[in-house]
């Protein structure tokens, strides 16, 4: 099998693990999709492409940063949600607020490197 389509497969199965587990407990599932196995599984296959730290440590300091306005949609989903805007004007308010949040926050980083 493939690096990529290793990579993929891994990938794939942890996402639909934790969409099925949200089905049993929410709370389980939201635990799980906040550990950063996203950056945890980018940082591995990054390393073993690679084995450069530097560009790790860039990776992670980048992350750390997009992090902070990814957190915007976490606030503005369940409040819109709540306000009965309905799911998917909710979605996409939330989504829209996110990347206005992402944007700005790379433009006061100088922009994508």
């Amino acid at each position: 099998m493939s690096q990529f389509l290793l990579k993929t497969l891994i990938s794939a199965l942890l996402i639909a693990g934790a969409s099925e587990l949200a089905r049993r407990s929410t709370l389980a599932a939201a635990l799980i999709v906040s550990l950063p196995l996203t950056s945890l599984l980018a940082i591995l296959w990054l390393w073993h492409d690679t084995h450069d730290s530097a560009r790790i440590a860039a990776f992670t300091s980048e992350t750390l940063w997009l992090v902070l306005p990814s957190l915007l949609f976490f606030v503005v989903l369940p409040f819109a949600l709540r306000l009965d805007f309905g799911f998917w004007p909710s979605l996409g308010a939330a989504a829209l607020a996110t990347l206005v949040a992402y944007a700005a926050t790379i433009a006061l980083r100088g922009g994508l490197q």
